[in-house]
């Protein structure tokens, strides 16, 4: 037999433990569907963006509306973290990692036939109600799944997906959304994204990691062997672990890390899905005389500074990091709020530093949540902290237009400057070093 026919017939060698275990094509397989997911999630938040103006005309919608519709997505992202998450550590992660995206295709489709807005509401609540069992699956599915060296990057990787959906879809709205059926027909392209990360997830496994916590060592053995060519040695073989309750999340030892999990997320969002939501009244308060120029800048900018922000959760603690990006975005809205009756010019400094920096903490966000959670937890948990910072989110969303229209500009950037002041603060006293500890140690 010749070397090369030997080599052939040789079966690749299993790695000693899913910590150790090359990239595979499988890894490779569910990075691709989270990030699917992502990528539909800042498309489908970013869409209605781009087309609540055209659908305010066309529907002649009032104020509240507006805010109901901008943060529609929200709502239903609370309920489906809150919900699911808890349902993923009681029947594990694979169903709700595929139905959930059934749901959100269908919805999607049906934004075309929308014909007013309260059918729009239901729809979008729906869809956010699907993303957010996958805000509480995805990258607990992806953590479980891919080696600790990888972890950092992966995670983080997954707000740069949802960066480039929201940029695509802001500039396909800018584009192509000028009359009400244009906007709810680039409103339903949505499904196309989500249909393509539905067929990519059928077939996929249970996490070996959710596996073993239920005492189904041999099957998390077989997942592991067949798909990751690795193995799983009898020293993470476990009793089953009790169905956890809801309440451990505030049990003593895991509290703290809650309490933190819930403030650093809320106060990364709010700002963030306020300002984004409602980027042409801000561009219009700040006397902007290219809008739609400025608004293809600060989206470069939110993908220049995602990518970056990669390299900075890769290498730094996740505390330090945390802390930092709290401080410069504090910096940078309180700026705009001092510089709120300057040139536009000298506003959009501060602007696009926000910007930058925001999409680089953003990561963060990402990479926190499952690290903060043993595996009988971690669904729940990162479901519990996804769907209520989702709160603050529609809360900040339906404020905003508000607070411009009765306090202006300067007000307004001081509250939400406000806002990641306390998250820094919160930081400061409770955040955890969690690099590349607790969702290893689960395995």
């Amino acid at each position: 037999m010749t070397k090369t026919a030997e080599r052939a017939t040789t079966p690749t060698p299993l790695a000693p433990s899913l910590d150790e275990a090359p990239l595979r094509p499988f890894h490779l397989r569910v990075t691709a569907t989270t990030f699917g997911a992502n990528f539909s999630d800042g498309y489908a938040l970013g869409m209605i963006g781009a087309v609540l103006a055209t659908l305010t005309d066309g529907w002649h919608l009032s104020g509240v509306w507006q805010g109901l519709l901008g943060a529609s997505a929200l709502i239903g992202l609370f309920f489906g973290s809150l919900v699911l998450g808890r349902v993923g550590d009681l029947i594990g992660r694979q169903r709700l990692y595929v139905w959930n995206f059934v749901l959100i295709t269908a919805a999607s489709a049906l934004q075309l036939w929308a014909d007013g807005p309260v059918l729009l509401f239901v729809l979008r609540v729906l869809i956010g109600f699907g993303l957010g069992a996958d805000y509480a699956v995805g990258p607990t599915m992806l953590s479980e799944f891919v080696p600790r060296r990888l972890r950092g990057v992966l995670l983080g990787a997954l707000t740069v997906l949802w960066t480039v959906g929201y940029v695509v879809a802001e500039i396909l709205g800018a584009v192509w959304g000028g009359d009400e059926h244009a906007a709810k027909l680039l409103l339903a392209t949505g499904a196309l994204p989500a249909l393509l990360v539905l067929l990519l997830r059928i077939g996929t496994p249970e996490s070996p990691a959710w596996l073993l916590s239920q005492g189904r060592a041999d099957e998390a053995r077989e997942v592991a062997r067949r798909h990751l060519r690795a193995e799983i040695g009898p020293q993470a073989e476990q009793p089953p672990v009790p169905q956890a309750a809801f309440r451990e999340l505030f049990a003593k030892g895991q509290a703290v890390r809650t309490w933190f999990g819930f403030g650093f997320y809320s106060a990364q969002v709010l700002p963030y899905f306020a300002i984004y939501t409602f980027m042409p009244v801000i561009l219009a308060a700040m006397k902007v005389s290219d809008p739609d120029a400025q608004n293809i800048t600060l989206s470069l900018f939110l993908l220049l500074g995602g990518v970056a922000g990669l390299w900075f959760v890769q290498r730094c603690g996740r505390r330090p990091f945390t802390i930092v990006t709290f401080g410069v975005m504090t910096a940078a809205l309180a700026l705009m709020g001092a510089l709120s009756h300057a040139p536009a010019w000298a506003l959009m400094t501060p602007f696009l530093l926000y910007t930058f920096v925001m999409a680089g903490a953003s990561n963060i966000t990402q990479v926190y949540p499952p690290e903060l959670y043993p595996t009988h937890l971690r669904a729940t948990g990162v479901g519990f902290l996804n769907g209520s910072s989702r709160i603050a989110s529609a809360a900040g969303t339906f404020v905003l237009p508000v607070s411009l229209e009765h306090f202006g500009l300067s007000v307004s950037m001081y509250g939400l400057a406000a806002v990641l002041l306390a998250g820094m603060v919160l930081s400061i006293l409770w955040a955890p070093e969690t690099k590349g500890s607790v969702t290893a140690a689960a395995h």
